[in-house]
């Protein structure tokens, strides 16, 4: 990959993993109540967060095929997390859902776009130097779990609603800056990838029904997690769970899925991407099947086990998948085009209908978030029927 030895560059790249989930071990949890101590309902709320999700369809591929034709990876890393530092640190006086809406959006989608960026870094130290992506990645669980115990903890001490929210979004913004500093000490990506993008291969690509069939089934496997992501917060919160061991709770599920990232090679050797995949949508109608219907805290805590296959398991196939099957010189477009198709469409999509779910439903919202993962088994299914 470049002159520095492989250890020295998975170090690198774990700190950035733990920089860019230490983020999101905040936001997942607690942006929900931040939100709402702004003044949004639940549907501003859910509003809200799909239009970050949606704004990455558009932004997310054009990132990535800038980053190829420029050979600026890293580059466009620095950039993309300076702007997403910025983007907080103007949240701070803001009130009212128009205000707010345009300054999430600046700095998620910023932030957001990173990820394909440092995947297709990743995934190229595993094609050249011999890398295990999942003990890479294991590093960005890691730090979920400390980011939400940690911020859990400090919620529950706070003594009042103000407090609460400042500590959200100071906490966001001092790990938003550690962000940008790994982007500065990444590696730098291997020469194969730089230069001009290979478009005739990204055309090809985008024309081939068996990457689509993917796409599909990883978006509604990913996407049947809306529900928890945007109100798993609150609708515990109303089962009467304090702020730390809502935390915990949350830790709890990126533990087990921990323990599968650390075993990642001998997994995919066994079930390969698509075996991985369909562990992951069978998990999430088992898990969203009960967790509307069976409350309290046992049900709780059995049920996060299963976040280990429902998110870990079908990440770790698609990011698999999308290794055997792209080009390396294209990897940053196609992550990227993966990423915006996947995360954005069809996230986005169940996002902008979880507020209403969650308002009408309550728990039960998630009744419809098994019908997804359903949905997600039968898409892999019929993908590992085609030939490669």
């Amino acid at each position: 990959m470049n002159s520095a030895p492989p250890r020295a560059i998975a170090a690198r790249l774990s700190a950035f993993y733990a920089a860019s989930f230490l983020v999101v071990g905040i936001q997942s949890p607690f942006w929900p109540l931040w939100l709402t101590g702004r003044g949004l309902d639940p549907r501003e709320v859910g509003a809200l967060l799909a239009a970050a999700i949606w704004a990455k369809v558009l932004v997310t591929p054009a990132i990535g095929a800038a980053a190829d034709w420029l050979a600026a990876w890293r580059a466009m890393m620095i950039v993309l997390a300076a702007i997403a530092c910025a983007g907080y640190a103007s949240l701070w006086p803001v009130y009212g859902f128009w205000p707010l809406l345009s300054l999430c959006l600046i700095a998620s989608v910023a932030q957001s776009a990173l990820m394909p960026l440092g995947d297709s870094i990743t995934l190229a130290a595993v094609r050249s130097d011999g890398l295990d992506y999942g003990r890479v990645r294991v590093w960005g669980s890691v730090s979920f779990i400390v980011a939400a115990m940690a911020s859990g903890a400090l919620l529950s001490h706070a003594a009042s609603a103000g407090p609460r929210g400042d500590t959200v979004l100071f906490l966001v913004l001092v790990a938003s800056v550690l962000l940008w500093l790994t982007c500065c000490a990444s590696p730098a990506p291997p020469r194969e990838a730089g230069g001009t993008p290979r478009l005739a291969l990204l055309g090809a690509m985008a024309r081939d029904r068996r990457f689509w069939g993917f796409v599909v089934a990883a978006s509604a496997i990913q996407a049947s997690h809306q529900v928890y992501y945007g109100f798993g917060t609150l609708y515990w919160r109303s089962l009467g769970f304090s702020n730390g061991v809502i935390g915990c709770l949350w830790a709890e599920g990126v533990l087990a899925e921990i323990m599968l990232f650390w075993q990642s090679r001998r997994l995919l050797a066994r079930l390969g991407p698509m075996g991985l995949m369909a562990a992951g949508a069978s998990a999430g109608i088992l898990r969203w099947g009960l967790a509307g219907l069976v409350p309290g805290l046992l049900p709780a805590a059995v049920l996060q086990l299963l976040h280990a296959l429902t998110f870990g398991a079908t990440h770790l196939g698609a990011m698999h998948f999308l290794s055997r099957t792209v080009p390396p010189g294209a990897a940053a477009s196609a992550q990227a085009l993966y990423s915006g198709a996947s995360a954005g469409i069809g996230s986005g999509v169940v996002m902008l209908g979880a507020g209403a779910l969650y308002a009408n439903y309550g728990g039960r919202a998630y009744l419809f978030m098994a019908a997804l993962s359903a949905l997600g088994l039968a898409a892999v299914l019929r993908l590992a029927k085609t030939r490669a």
